[in-house]
């Protein structure tokens, strides 16, 4: 994966797979597996068997264009024997130190490769950890803030927060519950 620095910005010039992605990975890519085609990367593997020059031409282009090369990287589920799950975790890892083109053959030597977890933290390392938490979608008071329902009898419903505030100040202070 490759990044281009814009003015807005970084943004994806491209991202270059290998021939043989793992089934675990193609997993993350469906909400249910078993009821799929599994088609994920299909026409990518076409591609790149019809073009076998595809990956120098755009390793190249990143080469020429980009300053962040990051690697996408998953776990080996079937080796965790205690975890009961089959769809990979995927991450991207950047690659930082050298030139672009060093860091592109970084990246490339380490394609379809194990990458042990010693060589990429040493130990007792501070890293930094960025994700996205998952979506509720629109949630009301009781399960968004915690708060507690209201009795079983009470008018226009009860999941709400029953006191949003005092007379004045006239408006609902930021510390109260609202969803």
């Amino acid at each position: 994966d490759s990044r281009d620095r814009t003015p807005r910005g970084l943004r994806t010039l491209t991202t270059v797979w290998g021939e043989t992605l793992d089934s675990a990975f193609r997993r993350r890519y469906y909400k249910n597996w078993t009821r799929s085609k599994q088609k994920a990367f299909t026409k990518y593997k076409k591609r790149h068997e019809s073009q076998p020059k595809l990956m120098e031409n755009e390793l190249a282009r990143m080469a020429k264009y980009c300053q962040v090369i990051r690697v996408i990287a998953h776990t080996q589920m079937r080796l965790l024997n205690s975890f009961h799950q089959k769809k990979a975790h995927v991450m991207e890892i950047q690659i930082n130190g050298g030139s672009v083109e060093d860091k592109i053959e970084l990246a490339k030597s380490r394609l379809e490769n194990v990458i042990p977890v010693t060589d990429v933290f040493a130990q007792n390392e501070m890293i930094d950890a960025i994700s996205i938490t998952k979506g509720r979608g629109y949630e009301g008071v009781v399960h968004r803030w915690g708060v507690k329902r209201l009795p079983r009898k009470t008018h226009r419903g009860l999941r709400k927060v029953a006191w949003i505030g005092a007379w004045h100040p006239s408006r609902v202070m930021y510390s109260v519950a609202r969803s």
